[in-house]
């Protein structure tokens, strides 16, 4: 039965209040791929391969529907998607050449400051919002781990995570490893469920910076988010401006080990491993960062209290 309109007014836990969006990431329909070359507006776009931009995201216009939870800010899908060319190189580092990877950065306006910029994001509490869709025309490789969502600090730290897939150099059945997880700092799995095809998995995951807390909420498709967990401790981060970070999301996928390359390199993901260097893609709507002293926002123009 398709979620109504109905339904949601006689969702009572729920209340009908705006609360202030930090950024913005649902892109308008006027979003180009000559911007996201340029980087310009909400996304950053450097975390990628040798080719341009366009290359790895893609602004799906009309083509595909997106998730129908914030009717009154309609957005474009984002497919994010990664091949062999998907080695990033950081300034003044050595090319990852472990991982392939295309992420899309949460970035201020133009001339904005990254620190300040950051600062606003993450201070009190803020939800951080993200729907995914499999691309069954790019499918990922399940063997293998992905981290598509997530706040890195400095340090190379998750704040939290979307974790999908097999966790490197373990062993799960193709079920168990089509499961999308959401993951605190210190790598505990807070909720997690089954990866299904052809749907909107929806997600909003409120952060406690002061408190050092976790909450995670979650719907499918055109249903409005519930609370999935209790207020979770996330002690293992770090408080103030050493555990503030960029927000990420995009597709980084780790490799198998290579059982060829000496021990002291299997443990290094980043630059050692197999890559099959297969096409393969997620898609990406919905994604903004709140704040919640309204309520974390539910979809339809409702919200609903962070709570215990």
């Amino acid at each position: 039965m398709l979620f109504s309109a109905v339904t949601v007014a006689l969702n009572l836990a729920a209340v009908a209040l705006a609360t202030p969006v930090l950024w913005e990431g649902r892109a308008p329909f006027s979003y180009t791929e000559a911007d996201i070359n340029e980087s310009f507006g909400p996304f950053l776009s450097v975390v990628k391969g040798t080719q341009n931009a366009s290359h790895y995201f893609t602004f799906l216009s009309h083509s595909q529907p997106t998730t129908p939870l914030w009717p009154t800010t309609p957005d474009q899908p984002i497919r994010s998607a990664i091949d062999n060319s998907s080695v990033f190189t950081p300034g003044g580092s050595a090319p990852q050449l472990g991982f392939r990877r295309g992420e899309i950065i949460a970035q201020p306006f133009e001339n904005g400051n990254r620190t300040t910029f950051d600062a606003v994001l993450e201070s009190g509490v803020t939800a951080f919002h993200f729907s995914v869709q499999a691309d069954e025309q790019l499918p990922l490789n399940y063997e293998h781990e992905y981290q598509v969502v997530w706040i890195e600090p400095n340090d190379g730290t998750h704040v939290f995570d979307l974790q999908i897939g097999t966790p490197f150099n373990t062993t799960l059945s193709s079920a168990a490893a089509r499961v999308l997880r959401i993951r605190a700092h210190d790598g505990t799995v807070l909720f997690q469920t089954s990866f299904t095809p052809a749907s909107w998995h929806n997600f909003a995951v409120a952060v406690d910076w002061d408190n050092l807390t976790l909450k995670v909420f979650y719907s499918k498709d055109a249903l409005p988010l519930t609370a999935v967990s209790k207020v979770e401790p996330n002690s293992s981060a770090t408080k103030g401006p050493d555990g503030q970070g960029e927000f990420h999301f995009g597709v980084l996928k780790l490799p198998l080990i290579d059982l060829s390359e000496p021990a002291s390199e299997q443990g290094d993901v980043v630059h050692f491993g197999i890559q099959e260097g297969t096409h393969e893609a997620l898609i990406y709507s919905g994604v903004f960062v709140e704040n919640t002293q309204h309520g974390v926002s539910v979809g339809y123009g409702l919200t609903e209290p962070v709570g215990h």
